[in-house]
């Protein structure tokens, strides 16, 4: 067993509830306790000299854990602006977009552009890379779709 696993087992239970205690999560703990310990191997030639290496460990964990605290503070703390008050959308909306989403998507997406986004044919196509008529049957096909999928909503309701 080499000298630095016998550190770290000897050392990781300890340096773990230091960490746990300091951050009083569970995740955040781990990562800082892992993260000392990726340290402490890159430094390991000098640091198995100190005459208390697991000292230097609990210093890592320590300002790893406040910077940690530093961000959440300053997280929290930001003057956020309130989200705007959007409205529920309508029940009628919400029944065209079930409907839209049984029909193949280029049906869907030629409907969405031409109707929601006022976009002609003709700039859809040229959009899509695809010939201006059949645009027109992808909205011929997607309209009569719709249509059914509406109706036989309706009758369910």
């Amino acid at each position: 067993m080499s000298d630095f696993e016998a550190f770290y087992r000897g050392t990781a239970p300890r340096l773990m509830r230091f960490a746990y205690g300091l951050t009083g999560g569970l995740a955040e703990a781990q990562d800082f306790t892992q993260e000392a310990y990726a340290r402490a191997w890159q430094r390991w030639a000098s640091l198995q000299r100190y005459d208390n290496p697991e000292a230097w460990l609990r210093l890592v964990v320590t300002r790893l854990a406040t910077d940690w605290w530093r961000r959440l503070t300053v997280r929290r703390s930001a003057d956020l602006p309130d989200p705007p008050n959007v409205p529920p959308p309508d029940e009628e909306l919400m029944t065209v977009v079930a409907a839209l989403k049984t029909l193949p998507i280029d049906q869907r997406r030629a409907l969405a552009m031409h109707y929601l986004l006022d976009q002609p044919v003709a700039e859809i196509a040229v959009e899509l890379s695809v010939p201006v008529n059949t645009v027109k049957s992808w909205l011929a096909r997607g309209r009569a779709g719709l249509a059914t999928a509406l109706g036989e909503r309706s009758h369910v309701n």
